[in-house]
């Protein structure tokens, strides 16, 4: 098991589909937390590792990402995310740091489960395998209407959109409505965001959210 002693940190990872306005909010949230005296640290996924930023580059950008077949996705997915469970994650959270991650677990249940259409009960299973007994003590949902992450995808300018970026509007109806689904299951765990509010407005009630379900001093 990952972690072999009590961790005192924080796990807070963020979802929502492509488009959403994670990296934006995640920023915003790790100001606040720092502000507030924690030591924070910040990962995503697939990445966060050298292993893990090779992996995500063959799920990304390979030539031949096209013909993936959905359980290799899935494979590569967790593997990605047991290397840096294992390499980050769990030693900063037995430190006692904050770690803030740009989506976990949660996106193979919607994104690999849900829109793939592969069984859940896999799934399950390997995700259990690959973080062992390390779980987000929070999860932010941003969420956005499919044609507003679509759209926002098509807006920006500085990169192509890459393999996952370039999925029908089909598959992101079924993303954003495994991650509905999710937040209705897990309300004590998941905080479900109205994406298409000002990015201070977004903040604001992510941070709220985030003080009161870790009990922290509101400030």
């Amino acid at each position: 098991m990952p972690l072999k002693s009590t961790p005192t940190g924080k796990l807070i990872s963020f979802e929502g589909s492509e488009g959403s306005g994670k990296s934006t909010q995640i920023s915003l949230l790790v100001t606040h937390l720092q502000k507030a005296g924690f030591d924070v640290i910040t990962t995503r996924e697939p990445g966060g590792t050298e292993i893990g930023e090779q992996i995500r580059n063959i799920i990304v950008h390979n030539s031949k990402g096209d013909e993936m077949c959905p359980e290799t996705e899935l494979l590569l997915f967790t593997a990605a995310r047991a290397q840096v469970v294992r390499e980050v994650i769990a030693p900063a959270l037995i430190a006692g740091s904050y770690v803030v991650t740009d989506r976990f677990l949660d996106s193979s249940t919607v994104y690999q489960g849900i829109a793939r259409n592969l069984a859940a009960g896999p799934v399950a299973e390997i995700n259990r395998f690959a973080v062992g007994n390390v779980m987000p003590d929070v999860t932010v949902i941003i969420d956005v209407p499919t044609e507003v992450s679509m759209n926002r995808i098509k807006q920006r300018t500085t990169d192509l959109p890459d393999r996952m970026e370039r999925e029908t509007i089909d598959f992101y109806h079924k993303v954003r409505e495994g991650y509905l689904l999710l937040a209705k299951n897990m309300p004590d765990r998941v905080i479900l965001v109205d994406g298409t509010k000002s990015v201070a407005q977004v903040s604001k009630a992510i941070w709220e959210h985030v003080q009161f379900r870790l009990g922290l001093s509101a400030s």
